[in-house]
This record gives structure tokens, C-alpha cells and sequence, in this order.
């Protein structure tokens, strides 16, 4: 086991309970006053929120089918769905049809933001290059309709020269500025949670 990984950290003591070791509460009230098993609670603390990620990240993509996505004729979740069911049909790997499915989950709470969002959450499970695409695939698909609003369509211009450039327009090209079909037929989120859970089960990287 990693030391990066939350239960390297897990073996302090406890109190036995019901459903296992219930972490004994720490003392202190400021960081700086812990001590290393107080600290070593607080990682198993930790590694019970991580354990259960997988389910939030589902209910968070669950909640999304409340909301419309503008005046779009399909609601967040549709569009997420689209995108990852049309990643899944063309072949792409697990990881990315995954980000796929998680692209525009900050949306709601960060729609000025979102792609930073999409991007945070799953950049400790998978590779660089698709943390990259979540991250820029609003300023990328603003080619498709900046000019409508009174924008620059061509604000993705100051990332040309990076070597995911072409990723993050194909990303949106194919898989973004697309999937907003009501008749598209898309596979349900159930289709995609064995997905899910596999990906952000993974040992975080830190890199």
C-alpha cells in the first residue's frame, strides 16, 4: 500500500462500534497542536469519505437530471450521458468515457467554472492529458457559439502550442457541442456505474 494512499494511515487506534473501528475524536482545536496519532484519525476519517466517493459522485450526477442546462432540450444529466455513451460507441478507453460522463457535473455549482471543477474531481484517478480536456472544454466549445454572444470564439487560441491542444477540440467537437439531441439514445447512468466505480475507487495519485 502507498503512503499516498488515505489507508496507509489507518491503522490508529479506535473505539469498537457496530460497524467497525469508530475513530476516537481528536483534542485539538488548531492543526498545528495535532499529534501523529490524532493525525492518524484523521486519515481514517478521511479514508471513510474517500470510500464512499464513488456513490457521491453518482447521486451528484442523479441530482442533475432537476436541472435544465439553459434552453437547451436537454437537461444536465442527458447531455452528460450523450457525451459518454458517444465516447463509449467510438471506442475510447474507460477513463475517458468517464470524464465524459463527469464533464459539466460542476455546472450547478460553478457554472463560470465548471471545467476547473470536472477537472479536480477526477485528476487524482486518471491521466493528465484528460484532467487537461475537462479543465479547458468550456473555452474550447466556445468556438461553436462565442460569436453569438458577443464573445471571442477564438479565445481557445492561447492554448494553441500545448500538446493536448487538438485532444481538447476533438474532445468537444465529438463528445461536447453535440450532445444536446433529445432523440439521441443514450445508455442509462446504470450502464456507466460499474465505470465509475472502478475509477474513482483507485489509490489517489498526487502528481
Amino acid at each position: 500500500m502507498s503512503k499516498r494512499d488515505p489507508r496507509h494511515f489507518a491503522s490508529a487506534g479506535g473505539v469498537e462500534g457496530q460497524a467497525g473501528i469508530v475513530p476516537r475524536p481528536v483534542t485539538f482545536t488548531r492543526i498545528r497542536d495535532g499529534s501523529p496519532e490524532e493525525f492518524a484519525t484523521v486519515m481514517e476519517s478521511l479514508w471513510t469519505l474517500t470510500g464512499n466517493l464513488p456513490n457521491r459522485i453518482l447521486e451528484a450526477l442523479r441530482e442533475s437530471a432537476d436541472e435544465g442546462v439553459g434552453g437547451y432540450q436537454v437537461n444536465r444529466i442527458e447531455h452528460m450521458l450523450q457525451s459518454a455513451t458517444r465516447a463509449h460507441r467510438a471506442g475510447e478507453s474507460m477513463d475517458y468515457v468517464v470524464a465524459a460522463l463527469v464533464h459539466d457535473i460542476g455546472d450547478i455549482v460553478a457554472p463560470y467554472t465548471h471545467g476547473e471543477i470536472a477537472a479536480a474531481i477526477i485528476k487524482p484517478f486518471v491521466e493528465p492529458r484528460l484532467t487537461w480536456i475537462l479543465k479547458v472544454h468550456p473555452i474550447f466549445t466556445m468556438y461553436y457559439y462565442a460569436d453569438f454572444i458577443g464573445a471571442d470564439k477564438n479565445a481557445r487560441e492561447k492554448h494553441r502550442g500545448h500538446q493536448w491542444f487538438d485532444d481538447a477540440v476533438y474532445f468537444v467537437e465529438n463528445y461536447d457541442e453535440n450532445c444536446f439531441d433529445p432523440d439521441y439514445d443514450s445508455l442509462p447512468l446504470d450502464y456507466f456505474e460499474p465505470m465509475v466505480r472502478e475509477v474513482f475507487s483507485r489509490p489517489p495519485r498526487f502528481d
